[in-house]
């Protein structure tokens, strides 16, 4: 993005940021959400989000994904049932799947929002050639929420070690301390505004979901 904050991009004429977080604000069993911004931005939160809901708090994060939730954990209320992880740049999430999400968590395993592969998957080494094919019944694409029985989640992060700060998920970190993590189904749809060319692609999700009679 140019170095553009991703979270702070507008989206049919709200932050993206907003976006990502209308679900979890819209679930009544959620009682605290901790947004870890860049530094700088965390010293002096934007009115549209401080302002947004009284369960919203704001912290610093890292230099990595793993120091920021590390971050977000710590500021988090001890005595919590599950704790979800959402990628701020997601802002097209479902709500039905925070909550399916939510209750594959208070069930006692991890949860994943993803959807199942539907191109053929190369695995390549270091200069592109290929090395395997993996089979793409067995293969989904990870996407957030990453729900979790609380207990799970902040093992996993204080089991993490300096070599695992670039952990691109926590369900890798919670698979490594034995849990069980399970796939939910959210569709394609549910992407991450990385590049320039999403943001049109979810302008365009936007108003098709607005355009459906309920």
């Amino acid at each position: 993005m140019g170095g553009v904050r991703k979270p702070f991009l507008e989206l049919a004429g709200e932050p993206v940021l907003v976006h990502a977080l209308r679900p979890f604000l819209r679930d009544p069993r959620v009682v605290s959400v901790v947004v870890a911004l860049a530094p700088e931005d965390a010293q002096a939160p934007p009115v549209w989000l401080s302002g947004l809901d009284p369960r919203i708090r704001v912290v610093a994060g890292g230099a990595t994904r793993t120091d920021s939730v590390r971050s977000a954990l710590a500021a988090l209320p001890e005595d919590l049932d599950v704790v979800a992880v959402h990628d701020a740049a997601r802002p097209l999430v479902a709500s039905g799947v925070v909550a399916r999400c939510i209750e594959v968590a208070a069930g006692g395993d991890g949860a994943v929002a993803g959807c199942p592969a539907v191109d053929t998957m190369k695995e390549v080494d270091a200069e592109q050639r290929i090395v395997a094919t993996p089979e793409r019944a067995r293969l989904w694409h990870a996407q957030t929420p990453q729900v979790f029985p609380a207990d799970v989640v902040r093992r996993a992060y204080a089991a993490a070690t300096d070599g695992e700060a670039t952990a691109t998920d926590d369900a890798a970190l919670a698979e490594r301390v034995g849990a069980v993590v399970r796939m939910v189904d959210a569709g394609p749809s549910n992407l991450k505004v990385t590049t320039p060319d999403d943001l049109p692609m979810a302008e365009a999700i936007l108003a098709a979901r607005r355009g459906r009679v309920p």
